[in-house]
Order: structure tokens, then sequence, then C-alpha cells
């Protein structure tokens, strides 16, 4: 039988600590957030700072408020991709990374953008695979009510959505 290496990612592990495992495929360059625990849900995965705090976000920030965006510290957590039905989410009152359900070993780590983003500095075609992919992601600003009602905001996002939906 012939294999096409082509089709095989080849990992390469990037980074580990007691409960998660990051790796790169050497292909593509992407990054994916694992977990080597298992968590349930409400249950901190990890504390979270700022390494840096800047004016105006990118895609590699979350948003604390209208002028604050934060580069994650430890940095091994920018690499927790986006998804349409997140298991995790960032809660940035606290600034502790949240389990939204049950995570088992081996899970990939994911949350939804749009939980911590008012207007994402790169909005971008979702691959995420969910029964629930909304396609397009450009931050919580461009979402519907209905859409609204699925997920998990931050604290600094729903004040957003109450000024939006109040006038």
């Amino acid at each position: 039988m012939l294999f096409n290496i082509a089709s095989s990612p080849i990992n390469k592990l990037v980074f580990e600590n007691n409960i998660l495992k990051v790796w790169m495929d050497e292909l593509s360059g992407q990054h994916s957030t694992f977990s080597k625990i298992n968590f349930q849900p409400n249950e901190i995965i990890h504390d979270f700072g700022a390494s840096a705090i800047v004016q105006a976000p990118s895609y590699l920030t979350i948003q604390l408020n209208t002028d604050e965006h934060i580069y994650l510290q430890p940095s091994f957590l920018q690499y927790i991709n986006h998804s349409c039905s997140p298991n995790i989410f960032f809660d940035t009152s606290c600034l502790k990374v949240i389990a939204l359900q049950k995570i088992k070993e081996g899970d990939e780590l994911c949350y939804f953008y749009p939980s911590t983003e008012w207007e994402m500095a790169q909005p971008f075609q979702c691959v995420c695979g969910s029964a629930d992919c909304l396609g397009y992601i450009n931050g919580a600003s461009n979402l519907s009510e209905e859409v609204l009602q699925r997920y998990r905001f931050s604290d600094f996002i729903l004040q957003q959505l109450k000024n939006k939906y109040s006038k």
C-alpha cells in the first residue's frame, strides 16, 4: 500500500505541563491545545494574566474593555483555538480559563472568540466543523440576538450587548 505523506499532518510537541499539551502541525504551522486530564463543567483550568496591554486588538489578544486588550500570560494559552461549540471560556473578570462542559483527557480546548471580542482584528471564515458553526466570525457586535443566547460572554461583552440592545 502506498502512503501519501502529504495527507498526514506532522505534529510536533511545542509545550507541555501537567494539564495541557500544545502541538504544532509542521506543515501548516497551526497550533492546538489539548487537555492531559479530565475537567468538569465550571472547573478552573488555568489562571491567566497579561504579558502586555495594548489599546487595539490583534489576533493574539483578548479584550478586557474598550481600550484594553491583553496578550496572554502564560503565552501557551494563545494556542487555544476557536470553535462555535466551545468547551472553555476565558473569564476576563477573574482572569481564569473555565471549563464550560466536561472535558476528557485528549480533548482539544476551544473557545468562542466573540465571547471576549466586540470587533475582531482579523475576522475569519470558521472551519470548526461544529453542527452549530456560524461560518463567518467577526466579533460579538455582529451576532444576532438568537445566536447570543447560545454562548457565555465576558462581563465587558455583556455590557456592550446591553448598551447595544437598550437603545
